[in-house]
């Protein structure tokens, strides 16, 4: 007798048509069964039959009627991200034949974290177009929160930056490139600039650029100044751009958190200046993360191995 699992399949393989799955990601979206048949253009009834189909089909109940809506179950938020996966390789699949069609050789998407921004990404892409150079590259900024989910679902191929220590795992794999170190860091004028052996009761009187909460090196520096007697930062402006951070500093007497070679360019042209106090956490690696067992388009294991190739170098 068929397995649950392989009777579904033999199923849905025979029934599923993607104008429902299009559906399940729409309800899922609009939290609406009414919204989300008038963006397919399909009637209510119809909708509400193409759901109950796939309830039928794969023997689970994906939705569930509240006061605010109908809200996907964890059996329908499940199917409603594989439907997202399906469509972002369908769309892959468009766009790597077009760029065939065209004389282009692929496209990748990656998502990059502050880490990654200023030599290893930028030094990968560069080696990568040297050896592809009709590549079509898309760079998405964000944090692991937005990226990782960007990730999961396949609208990004790659997520480079520090890589996550306990969340944002299941279903992703992660390659350690490199090891980084945190530093503390000020503009020039700063009244700790230059000052030697600063211990943390120096820096207390001053305003932190903090990184946003919900970063792991955020929760690091939230442990660190509770051990240091519950101190709370007379000013605390939360950033991840660097640009702004970088202006902040220079003309207001903040401390900010930066990766090593993050800051390294600014430091070595006197932008910013390293203070002389030693920061007791935010060690970590620095990495790329795509989806398990994923399997790469062509431009995609160039970009991999690019990325391995150029993180050899530094």
């Amino acid at each position: 007798m068929a397995s649950r699992h392989t009777r579904i399949v033999d199923r849905v393989l025979t029934r599923l048509k993607l104008k429902q799955l299009r559906l399940l990601v729409a309800v899922g979206k609009h939290n609406n069964i009414q919204n989300a048949a008038r963006e397919l253009n399909v009637s209510q009834p119809a909708a509400t039959k193409m759901i109950k189909d796939l309830e039928l089909d794969f023997e689970v109940q994906l939705f569930q009627r509240t006061n605010r809506g109908v809200i996907p179950t964890p059996f329908g938020q499940a199917l409603i991200r594989h439907g997202k996966l399906i469509f972002a390789q369908v769309s892959n699949a468009a766009q790597e034949l077009d760029d065939l069609n065209d004389g282009s050789t692929g496209r990748v998407v990656v998502g990059t974290l502050l880490a990654a921004s200023p030599h290893l990404l930028p030094m990968a892409v560069a080696r990568l177009m040297a050896d592809r150079p009709k590549v079509a590259i898309k760079i998405v900024e964000g944090t692991n929160e937005v990226l990782m989910p960007a990730l999961r679902s396949g609208e990004i191929d790659f997520v480079v930056g520090r890589l996550p220590t306990h969340r944002h795992r299941n279903e992703i794999a992660q390659e350690t490139l490199l090891h980084e170190r945190i530093l503390a860091v000020t503009g020039q004028s700063h009244p700790l600039a230059g000052v030697l052996s600063l211990d943390f009761a120096a820096l207390k009187p001053f305003g932190w650029i903090l990184p946003p909460p919900e970063t792991s090196l955020r929760r690091q520096l939230d442990q660190f100044f509770i051990a240091q007697g519950q101190y709370l930062p007379l000013v605390a402006v939360e950033s991840i751009s660097y640009l702004t951070n970088r202006a902040l500093l220079q003309t207001q007497n903040l401390i900010g958190l930066m990766p090593a070679h993050v800051a390294a360019q600014d430091i070595k042209s006197g932008l910013l200046k390293k203070i002389d106090w030693n920061v007791p956490f935010g060690d970590g690696p620095v990495g790329v993360s795509y989806r398990d067992g994923g399997d790469f388009s062509p431009a995609g294991a160039a970009f991999l191995q690019a990325l391995r190739e150029t993180a050899a170098g530094i």
